[in-house]
């Protein structure tokens, strides 16, 4: 199965398990079941957005909720909310609930909760409803260069 995810993956020599689902998550719940993983080992992308249409995707732990306010903060922003569908497709190239810190589209600034860093591998989405990704998450930091903040709720 090739995704943009997983071939920008192949492109950097990163190596991955790719973790087919055999039915489309709608959860973080069902997609950890779905991929036999721990739900605290998958790294969920939210696409936040300002009002002035500046984008950051924060990345938090499965079963966590990302603080917009928190997020906020960090870049000056008077708001920040959750990007709505075709946002999210816009500037990821991805749908909602396929986002990965990888194979964006264009780059975006990224920030991890500093929780991602606790497990040794973590799950991402592959950019397909059907399948996640695994991957040693020293290269997916390599990959992202991200920021690091307590961003969760």
């Amino acid at each position: 199965m090739q995704t943009p995810v997983t071939f920008y993956l192949e492109q950097e020599g990163v190596e991955y398990r790719l973790l087919p689902h055999t039915k489309p998550a709608k959860t973080v719940d069902e997609a950890a079941h779905e991929r036999g993983v721990n739900p605290e080992q998958m790294v969920k992308s939210i696409l936040l957005r300002d009002m002035g249409g500046f984008h950051v995707l924060a990345c938090v732990p499965g079963p966590a909720q990302v603080d917009p306010k928190k997020v906020r903060a960090m870049f000056g922003c008077r708001r920040m909310t959750c990007a709505d569908a075709s946002d999210v497709e816009k500037v990821t190239g991805l749908v909602i609930g396929t986002v990965a810190p990888v194979g964006l589209k264009r780059p975006l600034p990224v920030i991890f909760d500093h929780s991602i860093k606790k497990h040794h591998k973590v799950n991402i989405s592959s950019g397909d409803r059907m399948a996640g990704v695994e991957l040693e998450t020293e290269d997916l930091l390599l990959l992202c260069d991200p920021m690091f903040a307590d961003i969760c709720r």
